[in-house]
């Protein structure tokens, strides 16, 4: 969760820069945009402000806002290692070049720093789920109390009130001594609670012009809109701007329905419903039910309503449509925050690894790594425990290239266009430059020689909504699949990390995938690398390549010895070199330093 609260955090950065420009907006806009819009504005928001916790990928329609991104240049894309991948692979009499190399491994404590940011944002969340819980009790001892109306004056009027406005549903009226201003609460079943002394003091006017203030609450759905408000409130506690905001959109609402009000009444009213708010202004005050509205609120926001009903006058068509474009325009503008915000899948390159429920050991292999990026990640299960080197980029994921042919192959092998017993693929005679792809393959001799075109005839004949399908069953990496059947997985289209791909072995390994265990076991022989008296060592290589250049590689696969099983995946990023070849020779040298294959 430290990686969350930090991103969390970074967002409310953005949240409070968009809040400073809506408001701006909003006030430079005031004469052309109507009091309804600028109050639907706010709705905008309160989607916005729950995009950080969606655990979903961004819309892809919210692409469209690519000013906020960061600049990419499309015309670069991976491509499938095709050079000559042989399992070349080493023995105990070949491992001599590896003395030249050491390492040092220690032990690193994970930041703590995210953590206790997250701590006490629950803790904070917690203390104001128990106010807001604490005042719903109060307002359920008030529910108690109170009343069917009784008297038979303001329940002709209200239901005046209700033919009025054109509603037919039954929304009960109560009166209460523990309010001194109206409110409705409820969203299926709203109810009007009306105070005694109102009730007691009666004066028609009055009584007729809140009761149409509250109604214009159902009417626009304010109930609901209201329980969202104090939700967004209990998430971003820590966030000022968020808080201010939510008391503009409070105040934007009542002078909405204030609007709504006067565009029924006849001019000459106008001044009479203003005076109801003056005149009830000493008693009326903020309120302590946060799930209640009703028409009370601060003095400040009071002199706000009163001063919009003195300037109040009907709109003319010209500025409703001056406005309209200028709300869309807002719309589309506070949008393109969207992908900014999104936490957990704005950045679908990005692996998130829960490490606080695991046994990890962070070691360091700067000196093998030199100057090349990259990680590696070692899995014992016996042990249960994880060593990884290079933390950040064993979250971050890349395309597999032909580390993904194990799961072409075992997809191929479900579908029955291959079987453990056939596996006979005829060459189509066309010319590779790599004389071993250049006749028929069989899985073991595919697998062995990294053959392309042997893969990319079963994803075809497997096709894509298929391989949909089974990349979803699995949870293999982004789960993205785009482009054609060809390519997938060797441009930017399906990405995995380095902890991903040790996750995906252990589960293709105990075959948590549910399939064919003879598939599973024919896929393990023709990845099966090499073969001692100590273990036996399995793996595949990919290479990626860009404009010409090796830039990745990967080397993933596991090992069996001592009645343990060891998953591994290494991945070196280079701008000039950087290839499967030479991620296997990493990998076997870090293994040999850790006594784990001779």
């Amino acid at each position: 969760m430290e990686d969350f609260m930090i991103r969390f955090l970074i967002c409310n950065v953005f949240i409070s820069v968009m809040i400073g420009i809506l408001l701006i907006a909003k006030h430079l806009l005031k004469d052309s945009l109507t009091n309804r819009m600028q109050y639907n504005l706010w709705f905008l928001l309160l989607g916005l402000l729950t995009v950080p916790f969606i655990p979903f990928q961004s819309v892809q329609f919210l692409q469209i806002f690519s000013w906020f991104r960061k600049f990419q240049n499309t015309s670069v894309s991976y491509m499938g290692n095709v050079m000559n991948e042989t399992v070349s692979f080493y023995g105990s009499e070949t491992a001599n070049w590896m003395n030249d190399f050491g390492i040092e491994i220690s032990r690193k404590a994970p930041s703590r720093i995210g953590l206790i940011l997250y701590l006490l944002w629950i803790i904070g969340v917690i203390g104001m789920m128990i106010l807001a819980l604490k005042s719903m009790k109060r307002f359920h001892v008030l529910k108690k109390s109170a009343l069917p109306m009784q008297s038979p004056a303001v329940h002709r009027l209200y239901q005046d009130c209700l033919k009025e406005m054109n509603i037919t549903k039954s929304i009960p009226i109560y009166s209460t001594v523990f309010l001194k201003s109206p409110i409705i609460v409820g969203i299926f079943k709203p109810c009007i609670y009306l105070p005694i002394h109102l009730i007691s003091d009666y004066n028609a006017n009055d009584i007729r012009y809140m009761l149409l203030h509250e109604l214009q609450h159902y009417k626009y759905k304010d109930a609901f809109a209201n329980y969202c408000m104090n939700m967004i409130g209990i998430l971003y506690w820590f966030n000022p701007f968020v808080w201010y905001a939510l008391k503009e959109m409070k105040n934007d609402r009542e002078i909405a329905c204030d609007t709504s009000v006067l565009k029924m009444l006849k001019e000459d009213m106008y001044e009479d419903y203003g005076n109801t708010l003056i005149n009830f202004a000493e008693k009326i005050s903020h309120l302590s039910f946060p799930f209640t509205t009703g028409i009370s609120g601060s003095m400040a926001q009071m002199k706000k309503r009163i001063l919009n009903i003195a300037n109040y006058h009907p709109i003319s068509f010209r500025k409703k449509l001056c406005g309209f474009f200028m709300y869309i325009f807002l719309i589309i503008f506070l949008l393109g925050f969207a992908p900014i915000l999104s936490i957990r899948a704005a950045d679908n390159n990005w692996y998130y690894f829960n490490e606080y429920d695991k046994n990890i050991t962070y070691i360091d292999l700067d000196d093998l790594f030199g100057k090349s990026n990259g990680s590696f990640v070692l899995y014992d299960t016996k042990k249960d425990l994880w060593q990884i080197y290079n933390k950040e980029y064993a979250k971050t994921r890349i395309p597999p290239v032909s580390t993904y042919k194990i799961y072409s192959a075992l997809f191929g092998l479900e579908s029955g266009i291959i079987s453990p017993e056939q596996s006979l693929l005829l060459w189509d005679g066309q010319y590779y430059m790599y004389d071993l792809w250049n006749m028929d393959q069989t899985l073991e001799s595919a697998m062995e020689n990294s053959v392309t075109w042997y893969f990319q005839t079963i994803d075809q004949q497997v096709n894509l909504p298929k391989i949909r399908d089974y990349i979803q069953q699995i949870g293999y990496g982004n789960q993205k699949i785009e482009g054609n059947v060809f390519s997938y997985w060797a441009n930017s289209s399906l990405k995995i990390s380095s902890i991903e791909q040790v996750e995906m072995l252990k589960k293709f390994y105990y075959n948590e995938f549910e399939f064919s265990s003879e598939n599973i076991n024919a896929v393990k022989k023709s990845i099966c690398l090499y073969s001692t008296d100590n273990g036996t060592i399995y793996g595949k290589t990919g290479t990626g390549e860009v404009n010409g250049k090796n830039i990745f590689g990967w080397f993933i696969g596991y090992i069996e010895r001592d009645n343990h099983t060891y998953f591994f995946a290494t991945n070196i990023q280079n701008e000039e070199l950087a290839t499967g070849f030479i991620a296997t020779e990493l990998t076997f040298s870090i293994l040999s330093d850790l006594g784990l294959w001779n």
